[in-house]
């Protein structure tokens, strides 16, 4: 597995945030994983639509759309 984008502190500080007392170490990696891939489905999406539209730049409309796609 390739290095992670995001912190396992973060992950644990948004667990926390929904009410969690207590944070296991394997909650925070799954869920570490899974924001990983949507935020990857969500790029790749994101990215086709810029390309769609003649764009290099990949702009927050594209990722509004992409996620709308997807249905996250």
């Amino acid at each position: 597995m390739p290095d992670p984008e995001f912190g396992i502190a973060a992950i644990y500080r948004i667990i926390k945030k929904t009410g969690a007392e207590r944070v296991g170490d394997d909650a925070a990696q799954e869920l570490r994983v899974a924001l990983e891939e949507i935020g990857e489905r969500v790029a790749r999406q994101a990215v086709e639509f810029s390309s769609h539209a003649g764009r290099k730049t990949v702009k927050a409309t594209d990722i509004k759309l992409a996620v709308k796609s997807l249905k996250l």
